[in-house]
């Protein structure tokens, strides 16, 4: 899906849900290195603030690259940064839902700025803005 960079509106916004497994938290380890035991030992993440294992954070924030890739713009987009603030762990077992709004919109560069959140259960987990070039019909 696209959504050109004309047809975009200040307010505009997507959405997309997954539920995090063990498989998704073990093959992100997997591909990305990231193998801190919080993530992969259960006895040593019961001795954490966390009590149990936790998603890796960027596991989380890369649901915000699946809207901007997918829906909003969609295919076609250029990622050219993102803010992130992560604010609770998600857990093996939580949906996450990541969002992208559409605040700002520079017509000469075809640049698209915007908030982006990812939440569990209504709590906000991650927040930040992204900034994107989107494709134009021009």
């Amino acid at each position: 899906m696209t959504v050109w960079f004309e047809d975009l509106s200040l307010g505009d916004f997507a959405e997309f849900s997954k539920t995090i497994t063990e498989a998704d938290v073990l093959m992100f380890a997997a591909v990305s290195g990231d193998n801190n035991p919080v993530h992969i030992n259960q006895e040593y993440a019961e001795t954490t603030p966390f009590e149990t294992r936790i998603a890796h954070g960027m596991l989380t924030a890369s649901l915000i690259s699946t809207v901007v890739g997918t829906q909003l713009p969609g295919h076609g987009t250029i990622y050219l940064s993102q803010s992130t603030r992560f604010k609770a762990p998600v857990r093996i077992g939580d949906t996450v839902t990541a969002r992208a709004t559409v605040i700002e919109l520079n017509p000469e560069k075809h640049f698209v700025k915007l908030a982006t959140q990812c939440s569990v259960r209504g709590k906000v987990v991650l927040e930040g803005e992204s900034l994107v070039k989107a494709p134009s019909k021009n």
